[in-house]
């Protein structure tokens, strides 16, 4: 069963939402500022070939503008020239080798930008540009050595002060501002993450309907790329890991060239970019179909883990809350089957039940899957806020080169991971849909 619905917002659909964050923006700088972010670069892959261009989430956020090799510059209290895009210029030669390029007049046309000028005209227009700014805002992390760029730009400002020329007087991070705006989702980024969520749900069932001895994890994977295709999803959110037997208790696996092995876990971890925004799912099915005794023990406590943890999950509670919570259960699971020794409190406090849970409960979710976004505020555990999204992912991992463990549990690796978004009461898991319990997975994987 393929999704027949596919959710496209243009860029016409969109340029109001760019042009509110632009003015939610400009509403938290300080006044005579210009806000300037660069546009990722090309990244080669070998020789004349490059990967496949993904834009700065930062600089798609404010103006959804996908081109390479650009900048946007914002400046608010500017009466004329508010947003302005600097671009490639239009080149039929190259446009036939490499694709259409928008020029300036469709940065103006297409986009909204007041005005724009061409990137080869960067150095003589900027220092205009900014003369009489007094911050300009910039991203610490910005890509193609922004920093160096604008040090110049105000440098030559700064020479011509005798002639009354006023350089910038402040440079300033715009990092933190942004990236609170980020972490609370608006309405169609939540659609835009509810659809990703459901391509990666019908994934991860193709994968487990899929699934049988004898084949490669990077069949298994394929599984997951064609049913990201085919559903609009043109790439993964990032690299899939497909972990047979003892591969699932990796962390981050990504070779994904061995074989699945009758009687062996697999742990995939799997999710799609729709849109510019992700999904981050991982499922753990027994190859065959069947848990053994010792995989359905260590999944029950994973999955117990996991919706103790998203009760947790709600306005005014603290983002740690959840992950004390996976810790107690794992912990108490873990005593239950031998695996630790003496009371809970003291595996807590000594960190004991980090050879087998060695992660975090989970991180924010939204352009990037690692998202933007501060886990403490003033010192503290920051509380959980309506419109943020997060991963749910308890996990269980015994490598088989463990000493001190009986080897009937050695080779099993567990994750559970859902996306989940905190409503004004509580939580909302927007990936309900995929098999979760014992009896789902196992009939998910026999059907």
């Amino acid at each position: 069963m393929f999704l027949h619905k596919v959710l496209i917002f243009t860029i016409n659909d969109m340029n109001n939402n760019f042009s509110e964050r632009r003015s939610h923006l400009a509403n938290k700088v300080l006044e005579d500022s210009a806000i300037i972010i660069a546009a990722a670069s090309v990244k080669s892959r070998i020789s004349d070939t490059d990967y496949a261009y993904r834009q700065d989430s930062n600089f798609y956020y404010l103006s959804g503008y996908e081109e390479p090799e650009s900048l946007i510059l914002i400046r608010p209290d500017q009466e004329k020239e508010k947003f302005i895009i600097f671009c490639r210029d239009r080149d039929p030669l190259r446009e036939q080798w490499d694709g259409f390029r928008s020029g300036q007049d469709g940065a103006m046309q297409e986009y909204q930008a007041d005005s724009a000028y061409s990137i080869n005209s960067i150095d003589q227009q900027m220092p205009h540009l900014l003369e009489g700014i007094k911050n300009i805002y910039f991203s610490m992390s910005a890509p193609n050595g922004l920093d160096l760029k604008i040090s110049q730009w105000v440098e030559h400002i700064r020479k011509n002060t005798r002639a009354g020329a006023e350089p910038p007087q402040n440079l300033l991070s715009l990092d933190l501002i942004l990236h609170e705006m980020r972490l609370i989702k608006e309405d169609h980024e939540m659609n835009l993450m509810k659809h990703a969520a459901e391509i990666t749900t019908e994934a991860h069932i193709r994968a487990m309907q899929a699934v049988t001895p004898g084949m490669y994890e990077y069949q298994l994977e394929a599984e997951y790329l064609y049913a990201f295709n085919k559903n609009g999803a043109r790439s993964p959110a990032y690299n899939s890991i497909v972990g047979g037997g003892n591969n699932s208790c990796i962390l981050h696996y990504v070779e994904n060239n061995a074989e699945l092995k009758d009687g062996d876990l697999v742990l995939v971890d799997a999710g799609c970019e729709y849109q510019y925004y992700a999904s981050d799912v991982t499922r753990t099915f027994p190859v065959n179909g069947k848990f053994t005794p010792e995989q359905k023990e260590i999944y029950s406590i994973v999955l117990e883990a996991h919706k103790q943890s998203m009760e947790q999950a709600k306005p005014g509670n603290k983002w740690n809350l959840m992950h004390e919570k996976s810790v107690e259960v794992i912990v108490e699971g873990l005593i239950s089957i031998g695996l630790l020794q003496g009371s809970k409190e003291e595996n807590i406090e000594t960190g004991a039940y980090s050879k087998f849970y060695m992660h975090r409960i989970g991180h924010w979710l939204g352009m990037d899957v690692h998202d933007v976004g501060g886990y403490k505020k003033d010192g503290d555990w920051r509380q959980l806020e309506e419109g943020m999204v997060m991963t749910v992912e308890p996990g269980i991992y015994i490598l088989d080169t463990l000493e001190d463990v009986d080897d009937k549990w050695k080779g099993i690796g567990v994750r559970i991971e859902d996306d989940i978004s905190i409503t004004d009461s509580g939580f909302e898991v927007l990936t309900p849909n995929v098999p979760r319990t014992i009896e789902e997975v196992e009939h998910t994987v026999q059907g």
